[in-house]
């Protein structure tokens, strides 16, 4: 990728999504940063938007349960389920929004590190290509960019802090 700021979007199949992003971060403090409560609060926002991480049960059979909240707009909320768990390389979990009817979507995240890097995949399954589609024009790109913007500041704080 020659431009790691920017978040990659395809479409591979009539039903994915794959965002793919690189962080100039060691894959154990990415993958960190994607589940712990505390780390997840500092970078996973919406426009206007902050997050409250209600449950987090890294495990397989484990719940998750995030909402975020804005002055003045109505809360959004997501809960899902882990299936799959690879201790610093591999997530997977079902999710369903509570606010809009999407069906069950199965998310697989990947982080990969090569020289000090990690190049994070995440393919996104969704129940019908009518569902994919209503989540490409909903903006999810732009948002995702900001949230992963964010995640590199953060990131950049956490290195600094640990030398």
């Amino acid at each position: 990728m020659s431009n790691t700021r920017t978040v990659q979007v395809t479409t591979p199949g009539d039903r994915d999504i794959v965002m793919t992003r690189e962080f100039d971060a060691p894959r154990r403090l990415v993958f960190d940063a994607w589940t712990k409560p505390e780390l997840l609060v500092r970078w996973l926002d919406a426009r206007g938007r902050k997050l409250d991480v209600r449950e987090l049960d890294l495990r397989v059979g484990g719940r998750f349960h995030f909402v975020w909240h804005g002055e003045g707009k109505k809360d959004v909320g997501v809960r899902g389920t882990y299936r799959e768990i690879v201790d610093g390389e591999r997530l997977v979990h079902v999710e369903n929004w509570t606010d809009w009817d999407t069906g069950e979507t199965t998310v697989t995240t990947e982080f990969v590190e090569r020289n000090g890097r990690t190049s994070m995949t995440a393919t996104m399954r969704y129940p019908s290509r009518d569902v994919r589609d209503a989540v490409l024009k909903s903006g999810m790109e732009g948002g995702a960019g900001e949230s992963y913007e964010n995640l590199d500041r953060l990131l950049a704080a956490l290195a600094a802090s640990a030398i």
